[in-house]
């Protein structure tokens, strides 16, 4: 079985009906009940997060009958979901609604995700924009593009190595053990600059399109970082967990850093990391 171009472009079409029917109706239009907490007050979700989930596994199952559809939402319920998704023939990770804090603020900064995983290796990401209503794409071994609702593509290119005091990025370090939180934010001088968008979605688009030049993040749920990996990866770039280790999906701790190559990656982990972890 191969994941191709067609298959990419089939999961974009119903990653984009599922925003236009049950995502963007709710953009700054949801009831007073429609946001809920998961396990703190930063990890909510909405009814916009579940109904998306739901329609997009639904006609991802009419398409490819014979697939495991692992959502955010679905293992919040049941976290033994992630168990087989290194053994599946094809499983699509989904993020319904990733950057849901900004979503839920009535910021227009969220995406929609979905990677397509045999035998727990990435083999195609979609991200969507639904405010801009373009696709980034990634199909493994073809390159990534940038493509638009009317069919104009182009290709996506990750930034060219700068020096350190260079770089600008998206630093994610809510989730980092308490005794790194200091030294990391310490060090976040050492770079040009550091922001945290609150959301993978659009952090992959702009390190894809050259816009980024690194992101730093301490949490690796895979409905995170599958699709957007692979669309860095087919950019140009270079991800690695914090202590070297190549990215899988089925990891799921760790940190990742993404770079525009492997010495910038090494100069961003010197910079922002105890030596010994």
């Amino acid at each position: 079985m191969l994941f191709s171009r067609a298959d990419a472009l089939t999961v974009a079409e119903i990653l984009r009906n599922a925003a236009q029917t049950e995502i963007l109706p709710r953009f700054k239009n949801l009831s007073a009940g429609g946001i809920r907490t998961k396990t703190s007050q930063l990890d909510l979700v909405t009814d916009a997060d579940e109904a998306a989930e739901r329609a997009i596994e639904k006609e991802l199952l009419r398409a490819f009958p014979k697939a495991v559809v692992i959502g955010e939402e679905g293992v919040s319920r049941d976290p033994a979901l992630l168990d087989g998704l290194g053994e599946a023939d094809l499983a699509f990770i989904l993020d319904p609604v990733d950057g849901t804090l900004n979503f839920a603020s009535g910021l227009p900064l969220f995406g929609v995700m979905a990677s397509a995983v045999m035998k727990g290796e990435v083999v195609g990401g979609v991200i969507l924009d639904p405010i801009s209503d373009d696709w980034a794409i990634a199909v493994r071994g073809e390159g990534a593009w940038l493509q638009r609702s009317d069919g104009a593509t182009h290709a996506l290119t990750v930034a060219p190595p700068v020096p350190l005091p260079q770089m600008a990025g998206n630093v994610s370090w809510r989730y980092l053990p308490e005794a790194l939180r200091p030294i990391v934010t310490g060090n976040l001088p050492r770079i040009a600059m550091a922001a945290d968008l609150r959301c993978a979605a659009h952090t992959y688009r702009l390190l894809a399109g050259g816009h980024l030049h690194f992101s730093f993040s301490s949490s690796i749920m895979p409905w995170d970082h599958a699709a957007g990996w692979l669309i860095h990866r087919e950019a140009g770039g270079y991800t690695a967990h914090f202590d070297g280790s190549p990215y899988r999906p089925t990891h799921r701790g760790g940190g990742l850093i993404s770079a525009p190559d492997k010495e910038s990656w090494q100069a961003l982990r010197d910079a922002l990391l105890p030596a010994q972890l």
